[in-house]
């Protein structure tokens, strides 16, 4: 049996490197694929004890996996979280964060400022269900006092969000949602378990799109909820274990070797991202640049505070609309363009005409995406080519 306690006291590096490491009886170095979606039994007792939980075992791949559950120990133990459980992909995290917790006459309150899916989500799809969502600007705290001066059940929200980059004061807000009887589920992506830990704050649930930074070469889809051990396996899995959206052990095996050098590539992707941005702060044609390690960004003292750099995405506005936004995008030549985030490869997005094109031209304005609007995603390539190429680009 792993030691789990003793691997707590282990510092970051190492963690990622071995934590949760399990070997099968061939003593390998490597962590091991176990591809397979059933195991067997040495007796009919053996089984019926697997399946009515007195004895603790693999039993079934779309329920626990061996490779899986390694990735999702070693998460747990760099998130600080009591468990995790992995999903097929990041948006399969989000909904089953919620949906396993949320019935037909609850309320949900959510930041305005998150992802196109996420917003389809808690706007469009759960209240199919009976469920109210009620959306509020996320970085007006006395907005946060009035939605939660009634009861509600769940509070849903990104920092930084999604494209725009907003940040919010995630200690009084989680404080204000458990006095009104909410769990905080937050999605730490843009920060990644190495940048922003949530729980510290007053968090009761994080989710993650391990697709982006924790895979962070673009090889595979993945997610995650981290919670507390009550949270995980009273609500959530439960949920996961009669819906389905299950890891794969392939996916689960590539997001491990992805774990063990997150830290070094942040690092570097925080370092390029912050010399793009002082770079793209003194440019003609941009009338909007917001990183949040710049002291420019509006909330720049608050995003230090929670975070311990300012990450890998940009976010930018281009004078001249949609035209000198894609005439930008169409001139770029190795920066790729691309809906994804967190690659080592730098990544171009629009997001009025991509990730949030579903949204109402009322619902873009009221988080700031315009038709000039970009999102940039700094990757691992020298800091000096990729200036060189936004500097011919926007020549």
């Amino acid at each position: 049996m792993i030691d789990y306690e003793d691997q707590k006291g282990w510092s970051l590096e190492t963690k990622l490197v071995r934590g949760a490491t399990l070997r099968s009886q061939f003593g390998e170095t490597n962590e091991a694929i176990f591809t397979t979606s059933g195991y067997v039994y040495e007796s009919a007792e053996e089984a019926e004890a697997s399946f009515n939980g007195t004895k603790e075992r693999f039993v079934y791949s779309r329920f626990k996996n061996p490779t899986v559950e390694m990735f999702e120990k070693r998460l747990a133990l760099i998130e600080g979280a009591e468990d995790c459980r992995a999903t097929a992909s990041g948006m399969a995290a989000v909904f089953a964060s919620l949906a396993c917790q949320l019935s037909a006459g609850d309320r949900l309150v959510a930041a305005r400022a998150i992802f196109g899916s996420c917003q389809y989500i808690c706007g469009d799809l759960l209240p199919r269900f009976g469920i109210k969502t009620e959306f509020v600007d996320g970085r007006d705290l006395d907005a946060w006092k009035k939605a939660l001066s009634t009861p509600a059940k769940t509070v849903f929200l990104e920092s930084p969000s999604n494209p725009g980059l907003e940040v919010i004061d995630l200690k009084p807000v989680c404080d204000l949602a458990h006095k009104a009887g909410a769990t905080v589920v937050v999605d730490n992506v843009f920060a990644s378990p190495i940048l922003q830990k949530p729980l510290k704050f007053g968090a009761d649930v994080i989710v993650y799109s391990a697709t982006k930074h924790i895979d962070g070469q673009g090889r595979v889809l993945g997610g995650a909820v981290l919670g507390s051990k009550e949270f995980i396996v009273d609500k959530l899995t439960p949920f996961l274990r009669h819906t389905g959206p299950s890891l794969s052990p392939f996916n689960a095996w590539t997001l491990l070797k992805g774990l063990e050098t997150l830290e070094l590539r942040i690092a570097r992707h925080c370092d390029n991202a912050l010399k793009v941005a002082r770079f793209l702060e003194g440019q003609k044609g941009i009338t909007r640049l917001l990183y949040p390690a710049l002291e420019s960004h509006p909330q720049h003292k608050l995003a230090m505070s929670q975070m311990t750099a300012g990450g890998s995405v940009i976010a930018l506005e281009v004078a001249g609309g949609k035209p000198a936004a894609f005439a930008l995008l169409n001139k770029l030549k190795l920066i790729d363009i691309s809906n994804n985030l967190g690659d080592a490869k730098s990544l171009i997005c629009h997001p009025s005409t991509t990730t949030h094109q579903r949204l109402t031209p009322e619902q873009k304005a009221e988080v700031g995406i315009t038709d000039g609007f970009l999102r940039l995603s700094v990757g691992l390539e020298n800091s000096d080519d990729l200036i060189g190429d936004l500097r011919q680009a926007m020549a």
